[in-house]
């Protein structure tokens, strides 16, 4: 399921979104865009931080929240298009959902060779490529 919180002007499909999550996952998962307020909100009151971050993921409830706002800026700041960055964090979040984590560097690069293979299997670059 996909719910906009924000207008959707400029974003990726419903289609795409789904197809993405169905790349990575057989298990439902609810994908929530949300705008900065309650980017920051969410960030606050779940990691204790006070600004909005690009990606929530809540395994108790397989939500994942996407913060339009901080993932279009990024995209911008790293030159990609907005589609591929938002491939790329559904695909993030969906993995923290499975378990995957970055805090070691031994998780992270785990976790990275496993969201290169599931994004190009989708067509898109390696989003860690900065070309």
């Amino acid at each position: 399921m996909v719910q906009f919180a924000v207008p959707r002007r400029g974003l990726p499909s419903e289609a795409s979104f789904r197809r993405w999550a169905a790349a990575v996952s057989s298990f439902k998962v609810n994908l929530v865009l949300v705008g900065r307020a309650e980017g920051r909100r969410l960030n606050q009151k779940f990691r204790g931080k006070k600004r909005p971050t690009n990606v929530l993921s809540f395994p108790d409830t397989g939500d994942i929240v996407l913060c339009d706002p901080v993932i279009r800026r990024e995209a911008r700041q790293q030159g990609k298009a907005l589609a591929a960055h938002y491939a790329h964090l559904v695909v993030h979040g969906i993995l923290h959902l499975r378990g995957y984590d970055h805090v070691t560097k031994r998780q992270a690069a785990r976790m990275e060779r496993e969201e290169i293979r599931r994004l190009r299997r989708l067509g898109f670059a390696d989003p860690y490529t900065v070309e």
